[in-house]
């Protein structure tokens, strides 16, 4: 592992940032596949770090990967020149327009049917919107994967509503939900294989179901 070297300019900018060195060092060990988790097993103090890490975004919330910001901390670490720690943050401008694609109930009409539900799906919108830009920060997906896939989902559940005559968005999770189970990660894969949603014919003088 690759031994860090702080100068007092290192020093003073991560703790203006609420990091340490001891944070910085464990995000370091990470970096370099260390076996942190058995470290944590063995020791409390470790395991207390570790989920500091977690807390303040440095790591993934499985713990398995080094975020945006973690990587951009250890390469400010690298620096040699005099400069200022940034911590990035996504575009509430993302967040909002995959708010807005996510149905805000179960009650829709599509191709001239419509479908009566009873369920709110869009809510508790500061925790999804915190979520969101944990999953962002981990680096693996952009804004745009996460609302293409989205869209996806929504639209192929209106249309196997109208093939079926059966009400499929009722089977949504809420938008919480939704973000904290992934559940995203299949039509991102989807549309990456190329896959299309097989569109269902327009009904004229549809009843609602």
């Amino acid at each position: 592992m690759t031994l860090l070297k702080v100068n007092p300019s290192h020093f003073e900018e991560i703790l203006k940032k609420g990091y340490s060195l001891d944070l910085v060092f464990m995000l370091k060990m990470i970096e370099s596949q260390v076996d942190v988790q058995k470290l944590c097993e063995e020791n409390v103090k470790f395991a207390t770090l570790y989920q500091t890490l977690i807390r303040k975004g440095l790591i993934s919330e499985n713990g398995d990967k080094i975020t945006l910001i973690g990587v951009d901390l250890l390469k400010f670490m690298e620096t040699k020149d005099v400069m200022k720690l940034i911590k990035k943050k996504p575009s509430s401008t993302s967040f909002e327009e995959w708010w807005k694609a996510f149905p805000g109930t179960d009650t829709f009409t599509h191709k001239g049917r419509m479908f009566s539900g009873s369920r709110s799906l869009r809510t508790n919108k500061e925790e999804c919107r915190v979520k969101f830009e944990k999953i962002l920060m981990e680096g693996e997906y952009v804004a745009a994967d996460l609302t293409s896939a989205l869209e996806f989902d929504v639209m192929q559940k209106k249309e196997m509503s109208v093939k079926l005559s059966t009400n499929k968005l009722t089977y949504m999770q809420n938008s919480l939900t939704y973000l904290n189970q992934r559940s995203y990660e299949p039509f991102i894969e989807l549309i990456k294989e190329g896959a299309k949603i097989e569109e269902a014919p327009k009904v004229t003088g549809g009843t609602d179901v």
